[in-house]
């Protein structure tokens, strides 16, 4: 009978201190989003936990799928993205981690520098509201355009536009794709790298390292604290992480921001 009870009370610390198998839900972008979670997922898995990586193309349905219940966490978006987002939609959503920053860029296939723009050149930019707010002011720092004060700014708050550049706002995604219809496009790293541009090798302008658009890991605010989210953040800074970015990602333009 002590022996009958010793072993079922062995099994049940087992089984409370460690939630072996437990499955993690996270839905992420391509490069380098899912290649730096592939890093973590071998982390995570020597503390008992499974994390899927659920590929998405867009920059809303990873938000409401958390939001929703559908995945545990996401790795997409910098914090600026998820401020908007938690107030358009209502959401109640928190960042975990910082892991790197993706720096925009300004590429083309028809120009080499800005002095070779022309008046009615085109330019695409990315359609959600902080990113695109985001190229404008890139453009703006670089003299092309003057825009009005404010935080989410469009193409409709330019007050100044000498060259008269004329500006598209397309899905995020498809931003490479519109090089050949377009004289410049400013691209998001992720997206670029995709499509083979490396930002230090083909950008002709592109943010600075000092830039707050840091790429976070984000889950439920009521998740914050449980020991699951503490372990995939841990995970998410890892020097295994650092190791990773160093090697893979800062050659190619991305920034570590822890």
């Amino acid at each position: 009978m002590k022996r009958f009870c010793l072993t079922l009370f062995l099994a049940l610390v087992i089984a409370v201190a460690a939630p072996a198998g437990q499955d993690l839900i996270i839905g992420v972008t391509p490069f380098p989003h899912k290649d730096i979670m592939e890093v973590v997922k071998t982390l995570v898995a020597k503390d008992g936990y499974n994390l899927i990586i659920r590929e998405f193309t867009d920059y809303v349905v990873p938000n409401t799928a958390l939001a929703e219940g559908h995945l545990f966490a996401n790795f997409f978006q910098h914090i600026p993205y998820l401020d908007n987002m938690n107030q358009a939609r209502g959401l109640n959503l928190a960042w975990i981690a910082k892991i790197h920053i993706e720096p925009l860029g300004f590429y083309s296939k028809k120009i080499k520098s800005l002095d070779e723009l022309r008046e009615d050149s085109s330019i695409s930019l990315p359609n959600d509201p902080t990113n695109c707010a985001r190229a404008l002011r890139l453009l703006e720092a670089n003299g092309l355009i003057k825009l009005k004060p404010g935080e989410l700014v469009t193409s409709r708050d330019i007050v100044e536009n000498p060259r008269k550049l004329r500006f598209r706002e397309i899905n995020a995604a498809q931003l490479p794709r519109t090089l050949d219809d377009v004289t410049a496009s400013v691209i998001n790293t992720n997206f670029a790298g995709e499509a083979g541009l490396i930002p230090s090798r083909d950008a002709i302008i592109i943010e600075d390292k000092d830039s707050p658009y840091a790429n976070v890991v984000v889950i439920r605010a009521v998740d914050k604290d449980s020991p699951a989210a503490q372990i995939l953040a841990k995970a998410s800074n890892s020097p295994e992480v650092m190791e990773y970015i160093e090697k893979e990602l800062i050659p190619k333009g991305i920034m570590p921001a822890f």
